[in-house]
């Protein structure tokens, strides 16, 4: 039975996935393999199916897919050796790697199922969709596979793996020191259960301004619920930052939500600490560590009256989207240096409140 690689998009709603599985199996067709991935319009859905001799082509599948709601469907041949567990696959790739560092494009190639890997050179074209180019110690490997695009989810794959076997710089620490604009420094750490009294104190010392802002509203102090949140490192990551006096100025929020790869960050910075660069350094701490965690991309939901923060991240690569609701923008920012694409985005919620 020949084997197909099949890759959709689709609307990432209830019923979705088994509308895709369902038109493929009135097909013939027998699903092997899923994985689910992250890319500039939503969620992409790959499988790995045969279908019996004689049965549809790529054209049909293409076709009964399109009418269950996939977009942009690419339907290629695909081989067996695409069927190994792909965590024990990318394991045996990184000690590959580690041993024979003067191989990553090839291994690089391998991981991506690429038909072309090779060192990028001065002068060679702009990648265009097919095109990938992996950072690797002050150099590029371009990856070209024809005929279906590279994901954001993917990037973020040969980023990890060229990290992961080939480390130049030490892991980044969630705690750390920062310096601000005026050269004051700054302590910045992941947030403790002892914190609670102390970041009840920043929220009465933020105006009610600053507090609508970050919440929607000028809540004086989130309930003892979302503390709780705050804390649980299975919900993300929050950051709070010191000052010389010990006293919390900000917090900084990595929310992880439902679509693959993907966070919301948030930010609540004390009113006379804003405008010293103490927002700039948590945002840019808060994408080390996104990175580091196998992250995607990060969202923030914010008022579009909020220019500050649609300032600082649309300045480290985020675009701006429209939501349903217009006095609500969603500012999306992708970890793969490829940036997110601009458009209107219908129905998401977010995690905007907490």
């Amino acid at each position: 039975m020949p084997l197909l690689r099949i890759r959709t998009e689709i609307e990432d709603r209830p019923g979705r996935l088994a509308s895709l599985t369902a038109a493929l199996a009135r097909r013939g067709a027998n699903i092997l393999g899923l994985s689910v991935q992250l890319d500039t319009e939503g969620v992409v859905d790959e499988f790995i199916v045969d279908v019996p001799r004689g049965g549809p082509d790529a054209r049909a599948l293409a076709e009964a897919l399109g009418a269950a709601g996939g977009i942009r469907t690419a339907v290629l041949p695909a081989r067996p050796h695409e069927l190994v567990d792909e965590p024990t696959r990318v394991l045996a790739l990184a000690a590959r790697l580690r041993a024979e560092p003067h191989a990553v494009p090839e291994i690089l190639g391998e991981l991506l199922r690429a038909d072309d890997a090779r060192w990028d050179a001065p002068g060679d074209e702009d990648p265009d969709r097919c095109d990938l180019l992996v950072p690797v110690r002050g150099r590029s490997v371009r990856l070209r596979r024809v005929g279906l695009p590279f994901t954001a989810t993917e990037a973020a794959r040969a980023d990890a793996l060229v990290r992961a076997a080939l480390p130049t710089v030490p892991r980044p620490r969630a705690s750390r020191r920062i310096a601000l604009r005026d050269g004051t420094q700054v302590v910045v750490r992941p947030i403790e259960r002892r914190d609670e009294g102390a970041v009840r104190a920043l929220h009465e010392r933020c105006s009610l301004d600053s507090r609508r802002m970050r919440y929607f509203s000028p809540m004086p102090y989130p309930p003892r619920r979302a503390f709780e949140r705050f804390c649980d490192p299975l919900r993300g990551l929050t950051l709070v930052a010191e000052g010389p006096d010990g006293s919390l100025l900000a917090l900084a929020h990595l929310v992880l939500v439902r679509d693959p790869g993907a966070a919301e960050v948030a930010f609540l910075v004390e009113d006379a600490w804003q405008g010293r660069g103490l927002g700039r350094g948590l945002a840019g701490l808060l994408l080390e560590l996104a990175r580091d965690r196998g992250l995607v991309e990060v969202r923030a939901t914010a008022l579009s009256e909020n220019a500050r923060m649609r300032r600082l991240l649309t300045s480290l690569g985020g675009r701006t989207r429209r939501t349903e609701d217009t006095a609500v923008v969603e500012i999306r920012l992708r970890l793969d240096g490829r940036p997110a694409e601009p458009g209107a985005l219908a129905g998401w919620a977010g995690e905007r409140r907490i």
